[in-house]
């Protein structure tokens, strides 16, 4: 049987219309309207920035780690030896190092970095509820009235873990649960993605369509039940289902058997690297709006030790360990492996990739006695951290901003979140100024950040 649906325990939208009103002057900001698509591979749990992105050789020993900085195939472009794969295509990606914010724990920062805003409950670990803010692709959903595919907003390897339960901001919050993206799971469970479904029974179109014919007699014989909100979600969900079952090119679209074991092997044999593979098909299906969460638990090497797939990024103890046996290797395989795969594929172009986090990893090296481990690790940081950006007209072969001497703080061209999310919006053409409303009629904006012109440049 098809199963669809979230984790989402939203209200129901009622049928009203969407709002966007593009500026012109929207339409001047550099980026605007060059991509089809959006992947954002959500790197879950906090990446240290220190020990990746931004080395800091110079700084004491209790700051700058174990690992060595490597040259890039940029020239003046550093990023630390546990990251060849990236430094071979670092001409590909535009390198954001002064990204910050004021959010200090996994729930609300998840939430932060998926919406563009900050939660209420700044700091905390909040379950979702139905008056969030929605995430960015539940809004793209609200201002498409024509999805170009079974959604508009495909969210990979879900939902993020906070280390076990869904944080808030993956969902339609406000908008409704109409408005969720569209789950997949571990994509390793078999070769198609779909969830449930079995493709060794094929219903051929008549007995299909007799099906449709008696379950719409039964719905009208009880059509008090979709008064009910449950019943509303079960509706969607088994109309996403049947367009699934509809459409032949909808189904092979998941069907991850269908590519070359060589090129599967190129993104690697795990959940992530599938993932990652999975969000090239989307691209190419059309899919406006891709999140890969790259690992689904920000924390489950606690429980699971032994499985590199529930290694997360929030690596308070044992943090060089986690790095260089479980999380950087796949996360080192998987990530070049995308960008030149949608390059080859003349997708690049076309796709705006955003690689980041919720924030970083302090500066100073230390055990903390309440987590699992007995070598040091880093806090979490958010005063500054680094994320990338690459295809849909972004300058690649270059870095954005800087962190003082220990990586601690922004010394120039800071952003934060909000502008990840001002220019996701602006790369699809859509003005991110622009309002969309939600089911009654109260009017949002889409975004409260700018767009990075500086990766344009």
């Amino acid at each position: 049987m098809l199963q669809f649906g979230t984790a989402s325990m939203m209200l129901d939208a009622v049928g009203s219309r969407a709002l966007c009103v593009d500026s012109d002057e929207s339409r001047n900001v550099p980026g605007f309207g060059k991509a089809k698509s959006v992947v954002v591979v959500y790197a879950s749990g906090g990446q240290s920035h220190i020990d990746m992105w931004d080395p800091k050789p110079m700084a004491p020993d209790h700051i700058r780690g174990i690992f060595n900085p490597i040259s890039t195939n940029v020239p003046g472009m550093q990023f630390t030896d546990l990251l060849p794969g990236m430094a071979a295509v670092a001409d590909r990606i535009k390198l954001v190092r002064s990204m910050s914010h004021d959010d200090l724990d996994h729930g609300s920062a998840t939430y932060l970095s998926l919406t563009g805003r900050y939660h209420q409950r700044i700091s905390s670990n909040p379950p979702p509820h139905p008056s969030d803010m929605p995430t960015l692709g539940s809004i793209l959903t609200r201002l498409n009235n024509e999805p170009r595919f079974v959604h508009d907003a495909i969210h990979i390897n879900g939902p993020a873990l906070v280390p076990f339960y869904a944080g808030p901001g993956q969902f339609g919050g406000l908008l409704g649960g109409a408005h969720d993206p569209f789950l997949i799971g571990d994509v390793t469970e078999g070769d198609t993605a779909i969830p449930g479904y079995d493709d060794s029974v094929e219903l051929v179109p008549m007995r299909l369509q007799e099906r449709l014919a008696l379950k719409d007699t039964l719905d009208r014989e009880n059509s008090g039940l979709f008064s009910n909100a449950k019943s509303k979600r079960n509706a969607r969900n088994y109309a996403k289902a049947m367009e699934l079952l509809a459409s032949k090119n909808v189904r092979e679209a998941f069907d991850l058997s269908t590519e070359k074991e060589s090129t599967r092997l190129s993104y690697g044999m795990n959940r992530s690297g599938q993932a990652c593979l999975l969000a090239r098909r989307m691209v190419e299906a059309g899919v406006p709006y891709i999140n890969v969460i790259f690992n689904h638990s920000n924390r489950g090497q606690d429980r699971e030790p032994q499985d590199t797939d529930w290694y997360g990024w929030d690596t308070h103890n044992d943090i060089f360990y986690a790095l260089k046996e479980q999380l950087v290797p796949r996360f080192d395989k998987a990530v070049p492996a995308l960008l030149l795969d949608l390059e080859q594929r003349g997708l690049l172009d076309q796709t705006l990739v955003v690689c980041m986090g919720e924030f970083g990893r302090a500066p100073l090296i230390a055990i903390e006695e309440n987590f699992e481990g007995t070598n040091p690790g880093r806090k979490h940081w958010a005063r500054a951290y680094s994320v990338f950006f690459a295809g849909a007209g972004v300058k690649g072969g270059g870095v954005v901003g800087s962190t003082d001497r220990t990586g601690g703080d922004v010394v120039s061209q800071r952003y934060g979140p909000w502008d990840i999310a001002a220019t996701v919006f602006n790369a699809l053409g859509i003005d991110p100024h622009g309002h969309y409303l939600d089911p009654l009629d109260r009017p949002f904006e889409i975004s409260v950040g700018n767009p990075i012109r500086d990766l344009y440049s």
